[in-house]
C-alpha cells in the first residue's frame, strides 16, 4: 500500500487531501500541532478537524509535531518512508505576519528545509508538493493595467486576459514577511529538485475555500465571510470599495491536482492554481452570492485603508498546469462551493 505523509494535515488543504488520498488507497500519516490556533487564536484552531480525520479515517496516523524541529520531522520521515510528501503546513496569514516575523520565518521557510532535507536523505524518489501561494508575486499584480467595473475590478492588458502566469517576476515588490518567507520556501523546492533531482512541484494558489476551513478575519476570505453573514455579524472591508477580486478553488480540486502530479511527477515545477477567471468574485459579488442563498443580505462597513501589499485584482492563468496535466479540471464551480460551505458551516453551528 502506497503511504502519503501530509503537513498541516488538519488545515483545509491538509485535511482534503487526507480524505481524498486514503479514498484512494493511500495510508496517510498527517503532521499538524494546532499551530494555527497560536498564530490566529482560538477561532482559528483545528483539533476538531484532526479528531474528525481520526473517526472518519480508517488506518489515520496523526503525528503532533512542530516542522521547526529538525530532529522530529527527521525521524518521522525515516519512520514512514513515504510515497508521496505534501507540504502543506504554514504560518498562512499575510497581516499576521508582521507581528511575527521570526516565527513566520521559520515555521515557512525553516520547516520546508527541514522536511526537503529528511526527504533527500529518506526518499528522494517521492514526489514533493508544496503549498505555495501567490503572495510569491507580492503586490507586483497591482501594477498590471486593469478596469474598474460596476462590482469588480478586471485587468484590461491583453497580456493577461487569462490571469497571472507563473512568468511574473516575484523580485522588486513588496510581499509581506509571509510573502518573503514562502519565496524562499517557493525556490528551496525548487532548487532541490534541480540540484538533487527530486520531484518537486510549487502550488501557487489563489483563495483555496472548502467547508473545512477554520477561516479568520486574517485569512480565509470565504469561510471567514459565510461565518459572519451566517450569525449575522459586521464585516470589515479593507479598501477598493469592496471591487477586489480573487478566484477560488476548492481544495478537493487541490487535492485532485497532487494526486495527478504524483502520478505523472516533473522535476522542479511551479504552478500557479486557482479558481481561475470564471470562479473570481470581489468581495461585494461574494456579498450578493451568500444573499441569494440565505435570503438575507450581509452587515458591513467600509475602510477606506487597504491591506498593505494587498492584491487589487489576481485571478490564476490556469493553462500551463492544464496544458501538463490534461485530465486535470475544476470540477467546483463557485456557486457550488459556496452553497456547500453554508450547509455545512450552518450544520457546525447548530451543534
Amino acid at each position: 500500500m502506497p503511504t502519503a505523509l501530509v503537513t498541516g494535515s488538519s488545515g483545509l488543504v491538509g485535511s482534503t487531501l487526507c480524505e481524498y488520498l486514503a479514498a484512494r488507497g493511500v495510508a496517510v500519516h498527517g503532521i499538524d500541532n494546532n499551530q494555527r490556533a497560536v498564530f490566529l487564536g482560538p477561532a482559528g484552531d483545528t483539533r476538531w478537524n484532526q479528531e474528525r480525520l481520526q473517526e472518519t479515517i480508517a488506518g489515520f496516523r496523526h503525528h503532533g509535531l512542530d516542522v521547526r524541529d529538525r530532529s522530529a520531522v527527521t525521524n518521522a520521515v525515516r519512520t514512514i518512508r513515504p510515497d508521496l510528501i505534501v507540504h502543506a503546513a504554514a504560518q498562512p496569514s499575510h497581516d499576521r505576519s508582521a507581528a511575527i516575523p521570526v516565527d513566520d520565518f521559520e515555521t515557512n521557510a525553516i520547516g520546508t528545509l527541514n522536511l526537503l532535507e529528511a526527504a533527500r536523505a529518506w526518499c528522494p524518489e517521492s514526489p514533493f508538493v508544496l503549498m505555495s501561494t501567490n503572495k510569491v508575486y507580492g503586490d507586483l499584480p497591482n501594477s498590471i493595467a486593469r478596469r474598474e467595473l460596476a462590482t469588480r475590478w478586471e485587468y484590461s492588458d491583453p497580456a493577461f486576459e487569462h490571469g497571472i502566469p507563473e512568468t511574473l517576476s516575484i523580485d522588486q515588490s513588496t510581499h509581506s514577511p509571509f510573502g518573503a518567507s514562502k519565496v524562499a520556501a517557493d525556490v528551496l523546492v525548487q532548487e532541490y529538485g534541480r540540484y538533487y533531482g527530486i520531484p518537486t512541484c510549487c502550488l501557487r494558489a489563489g483563495c483555496i475555500t472548502g467547508p473545512y476551513h477554520a477561516g479568520v478575519e486574517l485569512h480565509g476570505f470565504l469561510s471567514y465571510l459565510t461565518r459572519c453573514h451566517l450569525e449575522g455579524r459586521e464585516y470589515v472591508v479593507f479598501g477598493y470599495n469592496g471591487k477586489q477580486l480573487r478566484d477560488n478553488i476548492h481544495s478537493y480540486d487541490v487535492a485532485a491536482f497532487v494526486h495527478a502530479f504524483w502520478t505523472k511527477p516533473r522535476i522542479a515545477e511551479v504552478y500557479n492554481i486557482g479558481g481561475g477567471k470564471a470562479n473570481a468574485c470581489s468581495i461585494l459579488e461574494a456579498f450578493d452570492l451568500l444573499g441569494s442563498l440565505t435570503g438575507r443580505p450581509q452587515r458591513h462597513t467600509f475602510v477606506d485603508e487597504p491591506r498593505r501589499g494587498d492584491h487589487v485584482c489576481y485571478y490564476s492563468d490556469l493553462r500551463k498546469v492544464t496544458a501538463h496535466y490534461p485530465e486535470w479540471s475544476i470540477t467546483r464551480p463557485l456557486t457550488v462551493t459556496v452553497a456547500e460551505i453554508v450547509d455545512t458551516m450552518q450544520a457546525r453551528l447548530s451543534t
